[in-house]
């Protein structure tokens, strides 16, 4: 059984602005078992992967990096570390205003059928639902594949700011590391 204090993550972002509106930190956990055909970030889905944070400390690197306006939690599959991902959603609304986007395969009536729907819905401006499929594949907007449900739980967004965002960008890590990110990110030859 996951630890509510802690988030296993894949990677964490400082400062992107193709995951949502303005400039956001984005949080990659890891585990999913959804098993999305064609899904585009493969590398999230083993559970073993990636690292356990503590939610403090996470939070910690949140609110001291570059002045966002908000945070993106992606992955794997968030709600399947359901109570870290409270915990993380808590912190964050004690600790900070800044927005919430959230993408998840799960679908809307599967979330609300969740123990803990109120309270993360309660935390959430914006929540993508839905499981990708290639065949339906938008790539626009944020949405990957046009089954995809857009939920606006807030009046902070609207349609408008979510099509604005740039579909993907290259960041370049302290270590050298490039990575691509977006929606559709480019692919290397």
């Amino acid at each position: 059984m996951a630890s509510p204090h802690f988030l296993r993550l894949n990677h964490f972002e400082p400062d992107s602005r193709v995951n949502g509106p303005g400039r956001r930190a984005v949080v990659w956990v890891q585990g999913c078992t959804l098993g999305c055909p064609g899904c585009f970030n493969p590398g999230t889905h083993a559970p073993s992967g990636g690292q356990a944070v503590a939610i403090p400390a996470l939070v910690d690197q949140i609110v001291t990096g570059p002045a966002i306006q908000g945070v993106t939690i992606s992955g794997g599959e968030p709600l399947q570390q359901l109570p870290a991902l409270l915990a993380l959603l808590h912190e964050l609304r004690a600790r900070t205003f800044l927005s919430v986007l959230l993408f998840s395969g799960f679908t809307w009536d599967e979330i609300q059928r969740m123990p803990s729907a109120a309270d993360l819905l309660a935390h959430l401006d914006v929540l993508i639902a839905g499981r990708y499929q290639a065949g339906l594949r938008q790539a626009y907007g944020l949405i990957g594949s046009t089954n995809k449900t857009l939920h606006f739980l807030t009046p902070r967004y609207t349609a408008a700011d979510l099509q604005a965002v740039p579909p993907a960008e290259i960041l370049l890590g302290p270590d050298g590391e490039i990575r691509l990110s977006g929606i559709d990110p480019l692919q290397w030859e």
